[in-house]
């Protein structure tokens, strides 16, 4: 078996989650979190569209995390982050950990927003 080290950039990695809590490299989060090349923040959740809105050329693609179960998000959240060119994809928040890791991984340019589970 041959083992790859893998090197992040900027961002960092989502190492855990429970319930009301996040790790993002080495630090703990809690409630909603933002994550991406430009570090991690607090995110205030659906209502909190200013944030997101300020991802237009730092991420391709943003992964948001509903919680515990997929979720639609609002349009009036959705329709403005499409309109900055920025890809949205919505799953629950320990798949989008998984995929914006496996994207990060590849140096790719992702963000996360995440709600607890």
């Amino acid at each position: 078996m041959r083992l790859n080290e893998i090197t992040f950039t900027d961002a960092k990695p989502v190492e855990g989650y429970g319930p009301g809590f996040f790790r993002i490299g080495g630090e703990v989060f809690q409630g909603g979190v933002l994550t991406g090349p430009f570090g991690t923040v607090p995110w205030g959740g659906y209502e909190d569209e200013a944030t997101l809105l300020e991802l237009q050329g730092a991420a391709d693609v943003l992964f948001v995390g509903t919680g515990a179960e997929i979720a639609h998000i609002p349009m009036t959240l959705r329709d403005p982050l499409e309109e900055t060119g920025v890809g949205v994809e919505v799953m629950s928040s320990p798949s989008a950990a998984r995929t914006y890791n496996v994207l990060l991984s590849e140096g790719r340019r992702v963000a996360l927003a995440m709600l607890p589970v």
